[in-house]
C-alpha cells in the first residue's frame, strides 16, 4: 500500500472549448510534446463530428465519454497463494481516464484505407461511441462481462 496518496496535477482548460474535457483529450492524443499537431487533430475530429450531427461538438464528445465510462472492472487480488479476478466499483476520475484512453487507442487503431489522417478516425470513434457502437464500447462491454463472470468472487473486495 502507498505511504501517501499521488499529487493531482490541475489541467488548464483548452483555448477554443474552455473545456477541461478537450483539454484532458488532446494531452492524451499528444505524442512526444507536439501539443500543436494534437490540438490540430484534435480540432479537426470535433469540427468533422459538428458538421456530420449539425449538433454542438462538444456535447457529441460528452455524450460519447459517458457511454464509454465503465461501471466496474475486475482486479487482482492475492489470497492464499491464488491470484482472484475481484470485480470492483469503478471511480469517477478512473471512469473519465478509462473513457479517454479507450477513445483514442482505438481511433488509433481503425484502418488508414477510409481515414487519411488521425482527426478523422477519432471523429469517427467519437461518432460510434456516441451512437453506442465502435470498439471502444465492446471495450467497455468486456470489461462489463469479465465483472460479471466473476461476481463469485465479490466477497474478496477490499
Amino acid at each position: 500500500m502507498r505511504s501517501k496518496s499521488a499529487n493531482l496535477r490541475t489541467v488548464a482548460v483548452d483555448g477554443k472549448y474552455k473545456s477541461l474535457e478537450v483539454a484532458k483529450l488532446i494531452n492524451r492524443v499528444m505524442e512526444s510534446g507536439k501539443r500543436t499537431i494534437a490540438m490540430r487533430q484534435v480540432y479537426n475530429a470535433l469540427d468533422i463530428v459538428e458538421a456530420k450531427t449539425k449538433q454542438k461538438a462538444l456535447d457529441v464528445l460528452m455524450l460519447a465519454l459517458n457511454t464509454i465510462k465503465p461501471k466496474t472492472e475486475v482486479r487482482s487480488r492475492r489470497i492464499g497463494g491464488a491470484a482472484y479476478q475481484v470485480p470492483m466499483p469503478v471511480s469517477p476520475r478512473r471512469q473519465f481516464s478509462l473513457s479517454i484512453r479507450w477513445l483514442v487507442e482505438y481511433a488509433n487503431a481503425r484502418s488508414n484505407s477510409e481515414f487519411h489522417s488521425f482527426g478523422e478516425k477519432l471523429a469517427a470513434e467519437i461518432l460510434d461511441a456516441s451512437q453506442g457502437i465502435g470498439a471502444s464500447i465492446k471495450k467497455r462491454d468486456d470489461v462489463h462481462r469479465m465483472a460479471e463472470a466473476n461476481k463469485a468472487f465479490s466477497h474478496f473486495r477490499w
